[in-house]
């Protein structure tokens, strides 16, 4: 059995569980994850020579939260690197999340083979079955612009 890092231990020790985390864990219990893997598996790489792939699963598992969540892949990947229970839903740690270039690289990969209009159409069915609908949310980045030109306008009229 693997040791627990530091982050594993401050995570279970802590007092509050997020809506994302209660989320992410009813989608883990739910979903039939070796269905939806099916299709991917028939065309996904294998293991051979070079750079081991990233597992199927957890490529499936983090394009269905940028689905969900309506991430691009550069803040997919620097939400990975944030959230931990991100992290865990995929099960990625912090030394194997998969860059910007490799999750845009899987998402062609799925509408290549056409698979991702499959993925998504069995989600959805599977979960309204059990009577669940899931509407897209949003992780929004605050930011910082210039208000140089206002500022300007504002002291002219007043000097």
């Amino acid at each position: 059995m693997k040791k627990p890092s530091f982050s594993d231990l401050a995570y279970r020790n802590k007092k509050k569980v997020t809506r994302k985390q209660r989320f992410l864990e009813k989608m883990d219990e739910m979903l039939p994850w070796e269905l939806l893997l099916e299709p991917i598996l028939k065309k996904y790489p294998k293991s051979g020579k070079g750079r081991r792939p990233i597992p199927a699963k957890v490529m499936l598992r983090i394009h269905l939260m940028q689905q969900w969540y309506g991430l691009s892949d550069p803040a997919m990947e620097e939400s990975l690197y944030d959230i931990e229970s991100m992290r865990r839903f995929a099960g990625v740690s912090m030394q194997r999340i998969p860059d910007e270039t490799t999750l845009c690289k899987f998402r062609h990969f799925l509408v290549k083979h056409k698979i991702s209009e499959e993925l998504l159409r069995l989600t959805k069915q599977h979960l309204s079955a059990h009577g669940l609908i899931v509407t897209r949310g949003k992780i929004v980045d605050p930011r910082v612009r210039s208000t140089r030109g206002k500022r300007a306008k504002m002291g002219r009229r007043q000097g």
